[in-house]
């Protein structure tokens, strides 16, 4: 059994990769930005931690998205939507969370085929 880690921290790895599948820690944006920037800056750094991991955007299982108040919703989803390609949409939940900082208002994480 092989697993390999990627941007190993001394609490977590940004993505970990293990049979055939590639499981990305919790990406944030910029703090102090808006839900529309956060979200791209997120998708930029998920698209990224996908490619190092030998996977892409058409490859995503599973996002699980954190917004620090439901109002935001519409915010992330006109960026979510322009960035899913068409037929690839993953399994997908949202809800509203306390993020770790409160500069932060969008948190995504991601599950991927490799």
């Amino acid at each position: 059994m092989t697993i390999e880690r990627k941007h190993v921290g001394q609490r977590m790895s940004q993505a970990v990769i293990h049979n055939g599948t590639v499981y990305l820690a919790g990406q944030v944006g910029e703090t102090n930005a808006s839900v529309t920037k956060q979200t791209q800056d997120i998708l930029q750094k998920i698209e990224k931690l996908l490619a190092e991991a030998g996977s892409d955007k058409t490859k995503i299982l599973q996002a699980v998205i954190w917004l620090d108040d439901m109002t935001h919703f519409a915010e992330m989803n006109a960026v979510w939507d322009a960035w899913v390609p068409e037929g690839h949409a993953p399994a997908r939940a949202c809800g509203e969370a306390t993020l770790a900082s409160p500069e932060l208002q969008v948190e995504i994480i991601v599950t991927a085929a490799v």
